[in-house]
């Protein structure tokens, strides 16, 4: 990458999140931390409004406008698999999207790229099984922090009933999973999405309270970077 490329992606990087730590630009980038501290000091020095120390981290101080972001040969192939693999192994609702995002990138390319595009020879076949309709009715329940009440199946065939507080959804490359606050077992808990026989949403929203948040279920289990959303919206 020439480090213009690199300047350019390191204050994209910086729009779009909080706090940024060199030493995730680094991963991110494929350099040496030492290299960001360069970068970030150049930045600042050309008047970017760069704002942070070594070992805290980075931020914009106030809003950067940039031109509109063309896409690489990588990035284009990126968007691809994963729109397919979005349309393999998620809910109608979200393979629709995926056509139209791909759509929407295909109409701004510049023909040398739209070829890249049309000849990408990356796929995401779908051999699965079960089914995926509940995860819009789950995606929905997330969204508006709705109580959703399941008829659940457990791994030795037991059949439940439980309110739960949906979190998060995960994908596995086989199955999706349901994090939750579970009201029965007042803990957290996970359900696999296929194992779901019926569920109902119920008129109860719910609020983020601490000790049940997914935040503090993820924070047992995985490092505090992941817990950063990659981009603000």
């Amino acid at each position: 990458m020439r480090r213009a490329d690199r300047l350019f992606q390191i204050v994209q990087y910086l729009r779009s999140r909080r706090l940024t730590k060199a030493a995730w630009l680094a991963e991110r980038l494929q350099v040496s931390v030492r290299t960001i501290y360069r970068d970030i000091q150049d930045l600042s020095l050309s008047g970017v409004p760069v704002e942070g120390e070594a070992g805290v981290g980075y931020i914009l101080r106030q809003p950067m406008h940039l031109p509109p972001l063309m896409f690489d040969r990588s990035e284009i192939e990126a968007l691809v698999v994963g729109a397919r693999m979005v349309k393999s192994y998620a809910d109608p609702e979200l393979q629709r999207a995926a056509d139209s995002v791909l759509a929407k990138v295909h109409g701004i390319l510049p023909a040398s790229l739209r070829s890249e595009l049309n000849s990408n020879r990356m796929y995401a076949p779908s051999f699965h099984r079960y089914p995926v309709h509940w995860l819009t009715d789950i995606r929905e329940a997330i969204r508006h922090r709705k109580k959703l009440l399941l008829w659940y199946c457990s791994e030795d065939e037991r059949e439940t009933q439980r309110q739960v507080r949906p979190l998060g959804l995960f994908f596995w490359g086989q199955v999706w999973t349901l994090s939750a606050w579970c009201e029965l077992r007042d803990d957290f808990r996970t359900f696999r999405v296929d194992r779901v026989q019926q569920l109902q949403h119920l008129d109860e929203c719910f609020e983020h309270e601490d000790g049940k948040r997914l935040e503090e279920l993820l924070a047992k289990y995985v490092p505090a970077d992941f817990l950063q959303p990659e981009f603000n919206v």
